[in-house]
């Protein structure tokens, strides 16, 4: 698995490694994988990347790592620069507009950069890519449909990032964003971090916030506190470990960043009504 330096077109990275390790600077590009995760850092902070999401990265320097037991499978495009003006441009202007200047290059498409959840919509466009680079890969004109559409779906989804900055109770435009940028970096640090023992200090240092600032604001965009973000993603790690693995309460306990299994337990126990043994007792139950 290797990393490709600048380009001057659209490309593709399709992939598999269990380890792999790369820095340098990039495109403007989605980063997608399955069967594992991989860690990116940039100069605005650290993102985890698992199946059904994707990483938006804005063209510059970063780091990506990974490093599992099994295969990890990537699929990322990258995109030439002042593609996405272009297709911005396209979904903005009118008619009229787009007649009188066609090849007009002042429209500026940007991008918060984190992850985001895979719409139907843009998985669809992503599996018809890897489907046709795998059966027509010197078709261009073929491909560059898809990478219209996955860019059509990308900016489409800046749209909602945009309705969660208006929940921010803030006077200025460029102040809401700036702390939106701020929050989303709070809120990828524990997502790559969940596991780990983090505390409200810390996630404020990364995020350049002040605790209570974080709170209000988090609180604001997610409806939820960074506690109970790391709690919601613990819980949904160890079922997904109870479902598909034969770990003991033990290891899970270690996996998703706690002490010792009491605790785990006790936690588990709280959320979903029944104790980790339970439920994978009535899992395995289910199956039968």
């Amino acid at each position: 698995m290797t990393e490709k330096n600048v380009r001057k077109s659209n490309y593709i990275l399709h992939a598999k490694s269990a380890q792999f390790h790369w820095d340098g600077t990039g495109l403007l590009s989605i980063k997608t994988f399955s069967n594992g995760r991989a860690h990116y850092k940039t100069n605005r902070g650290y993102f985890a990347v698992e199946e059904g999401s994707y990483l938006l990265l804005n063209q510059g320097p970063y780091t990506i790592t990974i490093d599992e037991q099994k295969e990890v499978e990537s699929f990322c495009v990258f995109f030439q620069e002042d593609f996405a003006n272009d297709v911005f441009r396209n979904l903005s202007a009118s008619n009229h507009q787009l007649l009188d200047d066609p090849f007009s290059h002042h429209t500026s498409a940007s991008f918060f950069e984190k992850t985001y959840e895979q719409s139907p919509f843009l998985t669809h466009h992503m599996n018809l890519l890897k489907y046709k680079i795998n059966q027509y890969p010197n078709d261009s004109s073929l491909l560059d449909e898809q990478f219209h559409s996955i860019m059509t779906s990308l900016l489409l989804e800046q749209m909602k990032s945009f309705k969660e900055i208006d929940r921010l109770d803030l006077v200025r435009k460029s102040t809401r964003e700036e702390i939106y940028k701020r929050v989303s970096i709070a809120h990828e640090y524990i997502k790559a971090f969940y596991d780990k023992q983090l505390t409200l200090d810390e996630i404020a240092t990364v995020s350049c916030l002040s605790p209570n600032h974080l709170l209000r604001n988090y609180s604001s965009i997610y409806k939820k506190t960074p506690f109970q973000h790391i709690t919601d993603l613990r819980i949904a790690k160890s079922i997904a470990l109870l479902k598909t693995s034969e770990c003991s309460m033990t290891d899970i306990a270690y996996e998703i960043g706690l002490n010792n299994p009491v605790s785990f337990s006790r936690l588990f126990k709280q959320h979903m009504g029944i104790s980790p043994l339970q439920y994978r007792k009535k899992v395995i139950s289910d199956k039968k």
